[in-house]
């Protein structure tokens, strides 16, 4: 099957399944290796030594899968409502938009599944495939971007024109020849700022660079030790994770609402 038909055909069934936003690459060497390793290097990310491993996995996909010939980027709404006026509440604790409803892992990774087997069993196009959501030895971002999914904001995370920022981001490595898209080389922030203006703990810095150990996200999920006590009066009522950047940025006031019911808060 020629690229252009088989990428047409996975689009379809990537949509068909939920995901809003899909483009194809070559594989080859990542472009902002240097740029993440710096970022370790500066110890922006705090505790989490994690981010460290398999460092090298991160600069090659192939180190993963060798026989990988291209990615294929995805982006999965999850924007489903609009806040409870009770989150604002300062006597209720907010917890962060994307953990209102189910694992999105365990969600995310059912559908790429289905992806993968319809890839390889189904079109009978492929023998070998990798998927990954958020937990993967792979520079998500930097994908999605040279798949033309969006930009990278300066809040750090990634802005498509239409769905703003609510998405998870998710990658599928393959075998086969895909029909590549042009890389988001747009940026669209502008001279705005004010998600950096907006963060209450000053974690977001002009570079489009976050210092996770001041991050709120950070603080109330990743770190396992006590707060510094010079953030504590900065956080407000919010207990586990942040979605302020994301809250005030403009590209976010009318995106999309997702309609996969799974990520909908949970009934009290």
């Amino acid at each position: 099957m020629i690229p252009s038909s088989l990428t047409h055909l996975l689009r379809e069934k990537a949509n068909e399944l939920g995901f809003d936003l899909v483009g194809a690459i070559p594989v080859s060497r990542s472009k902002t290796i240097d740029v993440y390793n710096s970022w370790l290097n500066k110890g922006y990310a705090g505790s989490m030594g994690y981010l460290e491993r398999h460092a090298e996995l991160k600069e090659d996909p192939r180190r993963l899968l060798p026989e990988t010939m291209s990615l294929f980027a995805l982006g999965f709404n999850y924007n489903t409502v609009d806040p409870s006026s009770q989150t604002q509440n300062p006597e209720i604790g907010c917890i962060s938009r994307y953990a209102w409803g189910d694992d999105y892992h365990q969600l995310i990774r059912s559908k790429l599944s289905k992806l993968e087997n319809y890839l390889c069993h189904e079109l009978n196009a492929g023998m070998l495939s990798r998927s990954f959501v958020d937990s993967g030895p792979v520079l998500e971002r930097e994908i999605a971007q040279r798949a033309g999914l969006g930009w990278i904001g300066k809040h750090s995370n990634l802005i498509n024109w239409e769905k703003g920022s609510w998405f998870f981001l998710a990658e599928l490595l393959v075998d086969v020849p895909l029909e590549a898209n042009l890389p988001f080389t747009r940026v669209d922030c502008g001279t705005c700022t004010i998600c950096i203006e907006a963060c209450p703990t000053e974690a977001i810095i002009a570079d489009r660079t976050v210092d996770a150990r001041r991050c709120i996200s950070y603080l109330t999920i990743e770190l396992k030790e006590a707060i510094p006590l010079e953030l504590r009066p900065k956080m407000g009522n919010l207990i586990f994770g942040c979605d302020i950047c994301q809250e005030v940025c403009p590209w976010n006031q009318n995106a999309s609402k997702s309609p996969e019911s799974g990520l909908r808060p949970r009934p009290e």
